[in-house]
């Protein structure tokens, strides 16, 4: 079967009523980087929390981290998707399911939560390995100072720690990034699934998901681009980063 190749296709009116199909793509870009972009933020404060519960003296607060890691950490992300979007609703009291089945925006913000926790894990981790790889000098010379345990981990470990974990999650970022095509699954309008919807559309497979997979690779390219000068930047000697 002969293909019609045809990349005009992206200044053509869609049928959706959103302009060109370029404007489609646009719109599910944006998508994409918002909730990248939430979930990151919050990923980050949740595994910065979790990390430093995994390393504190605490017996609960270790238990409690680890089974909040191993949880999360080994549950598919499309599964926790469907859990967050389609049973949580029907588990709650008949009034907040409805709430949250009404909620402007539901799938976004599912996917925000889903897409958090699920890295979350991973983050905490990471800050776990690195807070246990300094050595163990530093903490006690903070207490030395008469600091407490949280000013510690404020002012010692923590600033140490987040230097030496910029690689991974960099990573962490770009998975991210590129984890929002989940939600696709969920009714999300975001860059893979505007592809689809120009496919179906306009019957122009390749020409959609090619683009689809150029704005991917620019975009990550751009953030690995912006991270590496961080690390430059926060690059200590003797560390990971720094070499």
């Amino acid at each position: 079967m002969h293909y019609n190749w045809n990349w005009n296709i992206f200044f053509e009116p869609s049928l959706d009523g959103s302009g060109t199909y370029l404007n489609t793509l646009v719109m599910g870009l944006r998508w994409t980087i918002t909730t990248a972009l939430c979930a990151w933020v919050l990923a980050f404060l949740l595994g910065s929390l979790v990390g430093v519960m995994r390393t504190v003296p605490s017996k609960r607060a270790q238990g409690f981290a680890r089974a909040y890691v191993e949880l999360f950490r080994n549950i598919p992300l499309v599964v926790q998707l469907f859990l967050w979007y389609f049973v949580l609703p029907e588990i709650l009291p008949v009034s907040a399911g409805a709430w949250l089945k009404q909620l402007p925006n539901n799938s976004f913000w599912t996917a925000v939560v889903g897409i958090a926790f699920y890295t979350s894990a991973r983050v905490a981790e990471q800050l776990r390995a690195a807070i246990n790889a300094q050595p163990k000098g530093q903490g006690q010379a903070g207490m030395a100072l008469g600091f407490s345990t949280a000013q510690t981990y404020r002012y010692v470990l923590l600033p140490m720690a987040y230097r030496m974990i910029l690689p991974p999650i960099t990573s962490e970022f770009l998975s991210a990034i590129k984890n929002t095509s989940v939600a696709l699954t969920i009714g999300l309008v975001e860059l893979t699934s505007s592809a689809y919807a120009i496919q179906e559309q306009s019957f122009q497979f390749f020409e959609a998901f090619s683009a689809a997979t150029l704005i991917y690779l620019t975009l990550n390219t751009l953030v690995t681009m912006g991270m590496r000068q961080l690390e430059k930047q926060t690059a200590v000697p003797g560390y990971l980063t720094g070499k």
